[in-house]
């Protein structure tokens, strides 16, 4: 069998192992989540996620998802746990064990020292009839007919079907929560989705004292020379401390373009008195959209009638928007 092939079986036994535990899924089983869930939320508790060997990275990860859902997370190892790490958790707490085989030793060894009520140990396991799933109060069934290894031996369909369960739990908590983009958001401030719903306005623009500014009885000339001496691609115009209109460096071009002595024109002539602006209280995101709806470059940022700076798509852009 050529790799095109062998790849494609293997994709194909994993997903088909997926298909196979949602027909084995116990709905009463599901439904007793529910109770874990409004425990961990009464007591402040957390979810631990326990294992060995891939079953523990397998693990791992979910303890990363669960945190990333706002639910409080730890992975501990059961050899580690009987050599001190037992003191991270506490009755409050629930915990989730994966284990293939169902009899892991190193977990059964952590059993009798446990102090989390056996109500809220959740099993992810190839056979419900072990030891480990009697010792929980809810246990999941992620047994699979043979690993897609060519010898059956390595973890493979097993440790996707462990994730994918331990997925399905997590998501079945952020449903629990109500969790919503802003409330994911959060936990997530350095990404994509966190930036574009919690980045203001105000963190990217530049300040009034950082943006070009002058008078509309000023000539396009000084304008030039205002805007070299601070190049963000546009200038205020402002008479009485308030805000007339703005220039950008397309309407130089435009202006020296039309007329030989445009330099000499005053700025009241040239300047848009009406252009788009945001507000600095928005979302650096709503400043993009904006941008791109309307083809230009940068926005006054005026807020209750004052300006106060301008934002560029060029920082938005750079900033990962």
């Amino acid at each position: 069998m050529d790799h095109f092939s062998q790849m494609k079986e293997v994709l194909k036994l994993e997903a088909d192992s997926i298909n196979r535990v949602i027909g084995l899924l116990d709905e009463q089983m599901c439904n007793k989540l529910t109770n874990v869930f409004e425990f961990l939320h009464a007591k402040g508790g957390q979810m631990v996620l326990c294992g060995v060997g891939k079953s523990g990275l397998i693990g791992e990860k979910l303890s990363s998802t669960f945190s990333s859902l706002g639910l409080r997370s730890i992975f501990l190892h059961p050899t580690e746990a009987l050599h001190g790490d037992l003191g991270r958790t506490s009755e409050n707490d629930a915990i989730i064990f994966l284990s293939k085989s169902g009899t892991t030793s190193e977990i059964m060894k952590l059993m009798p020292f446990l102090r989390i009520h056996k109500d809220h140990r959740i099993a992810l396991v190839g056979d419900l009839s072990k030891a480990i799933a009697k010792e929980c109060g809810i246990a999941f069934d992620c047994s699979v007919e043979r690993e897609a290894c060519i010898n059956d031996l390595a973890p493979t369909t097993s440790s996707t079907v462990a994730l994918a369960m331990g997925d399905a739990i997590a998501v079945a908590y952020e449903k629990f929560v109500g969790l919503s983009k802003e409330g994911f958001a959060i936990n997530h401030p350095g990404g994509k989705l966190g930036k574009s719903l919690t980045m203001k306005v105000r963190d990217l623009m530049w300040p009034l004292k950082e943006s070009p500014i002058l008078t509309s009885e000023k000539l396009l000339k000084d304008a030039v020379l205002e805007m070299t001496n601070k190049p963000l691609g546009a200038l205020a115009v402002m008479d009485n401390n308030k805000f007339s209109g703005i220039l950008v460096e397309g309407d130089i071009r435009r202006s020296i373009a039309k007329e030989e002595n445009a330099l000499e024109k005053p700025l009241s002539e040239i300047m848009t008195k009406e252009p788009k602006y945001i507000t600095s209280n928005e979302l650096a995101m709503d400043a993009l959209k904006l941008m791109e709806q309307n083809k230009i470059y940068v926005l006054p940022v005026i807020t209750d009638g004052k300006f106060e700076g301008f934002i560029r798509m060029h920082d938005l852009l750079k900033e990962g928007f």
